[in-house]
């Protein structure tokens, strides 16, 4: 299996970076895809090695509403085109990976379109039904039909697509809404996909719940850590480090078993410099992003320091999902809206700390002090010499550290050494060396 230890992917949602409509208004051609081609060199200076995309088949709106699972969306252009795109990221040693929505489809899937027509007909066992008998849903959502995923024939197209992907150069998978389908369905379509690509890297979005059961019964490489993302914003927003401890705690029980897919920001939630009210202790997320055990995934417009709110309603993950230019131009983030370069500068410093000490992939955590306003964490691997000390201040006062002894200084900011003293001073933080 794909061990991911070196990836950090660069996550992007494709039709709203290339500016789509996703109402379905207007579904007109267009070769969006490769607007990306000339964004992978933003991707590497970022210091990232994965391209992690959003829905890219053909389908109604927003992209997970499918359509058809072998027909790339014709607002974003063909099949020729995203595998253009592919082999340009793989001439740059760029992994891509899909977004597979494998739980639910659109209205205008033709065999749900045939089964309405036709309740006897062989498309009709391919969807769930309620107990009253009516087609089942994704979450209460009408536009979105739930598959039935005892059905042998949904095994077998589910694999059809997981495979017919990979044969055209796709390294990994994203499973959409991972966490409604059963760990048995999983368990059958993987290992057929795996046979044929034995390094193909499966991650299921999972929200709460057992992940060690969904990445051991389901065959997955890995699961979406919201926990660790909601410990983190909501821990340095309330000022409250003991509840992002407890999800540190949380989160080196899954390293026991596998590596999170790691996060602070992604398509479906508020970025991540909204999240955080107060701006000093945004730079505290992505000092937590880059040093502790996972695979790392930043979303598009994160390393720019870009702002949005995620609303509950039709069209409120627009904000999230923004246009950007066709291609980056002259500085880092020029052309992009509120673009922050120093904020791009801190991604890059704390990626180039992270390939540095490639052992953090698999990290665990030790907690040295902790207080609602700071924090201090012993970040080691195995063997000797890998261990990292990482001091978070969100309040008022010095945060001084005498141990463990720090030693190189790695990252931060408002802190250093002072002698054989770590000193770290209000809203402060510091990245170093364990002596």
């Amino acid at each position: 299996m794909n061990s991911s230890q070196h990836t950090i992917w660069w996550h992007v949602y494709p039709l709203g970076f290339a500016g789509a409509d996703t109402t379905g208004a207007d579904r007109s051609p267009a070769p969006r895809l490769l607007d990306l081609v000339p964004w992978l060199d933003h991707l590497l200076a970022l210091g990232a090695n994965g391209l992690a995309l959003g829905p890219v088949f053909e389908s109604s709106t927003h992209g997970y509403d499918t359509i058809d699972w072998l027909a790339v969306d014709p607002r974003l252009g063909t099949e020729a085109d995203l595998v253009i795109l592919i082999e340009a990221a793989h001439a740059k040693g760029v992994q891509v990976m899909l977004d597979g929505v494998f739980n639910h489809v659109g209205p205008e899937f033709p065999a749900l379109i045939e089964a309405r027509n036709d309740p006897s007909s062989p498309a009709a066992s391919l969807f769930r039904r309620d107990d009253d008998g009516s087609l089942g849903t994704f979450e209460g959502h009408g536009g979105l039909i739930a598959l039935d995923h005892d059905s042998p024939e949904v095994a077998r197209l589910v694999t059809e697509v997981l495979t017919y992907w990979a044969d055209r150069g796709v390294d990994a998978w994203r499973l959409d809404a991972a966490y409604a389908v059963p760990s048995t369905f999983w368990a059958t379509v993987l290992p057929v996909l795996r046979e044929r690509h034995p390094d193909v890297y499966v991650v299921g979005e999972v929200l709460h719940g057992d992940y060690v059961a969904a990445v051991a019964d389901g065959g997955l490489d890995s699961v979406t850590q919201y926990e660790l993302w909601q410990g983190v914003w909501h821990g340095l927003n309330d000022v409250n480090l003991h509840e992002l401890e407890w999800a540190l705690q949380r989160h080196d029980g899954f390293l026991d078993h596998f590596v999170p897919l790691t996060f602070v920001g992604n398509h479906d939630v508020t970025r991540i410099a909204s999240q955080i009210d107060d701006d000093r202790h945004h730079d505290h997320a992505l000092a937590l992003l880059f040093t502790l055990g996972g695979t790392p995934s930043v979303y598009y417009g994160d390393e720019l320091g870009l702002r949005a709110l995620k609303e509950e309603r039709v069209g409120g993950d627009d904000a999230v999902r923004p246009a950007f230019p066709p291609a980056p131009v002259d500085a880092p983030g020029v052309g992009v809206p509120g673009a922050l370069p120093e904020v791009l500068a801190l991604h890059q410093r704390l990626i180039g700390v992270r390939r540095r000490h490639p052992w953090l992939h698999t990290a665990r955590s030790r907690t040295v002090s902790v207080s609602n306003e700071t924090l201090v964490l012993e970040v080691v691997g195995d063997g000797p010499g890998k261990a990292l000390v990482v001091a978070l201040n969100l309040g008022d006062d010095e945060l001084r550290v005498a141990e463990p002894a720090p030693g190189e200084w790695l990252a931060g900011r408002d802190a250093g050494l002072d002698g054989d003293v770590l000193s770290v001073g209000p809203h402060g933080w510091a990245v170093v060396a364990r002596r």
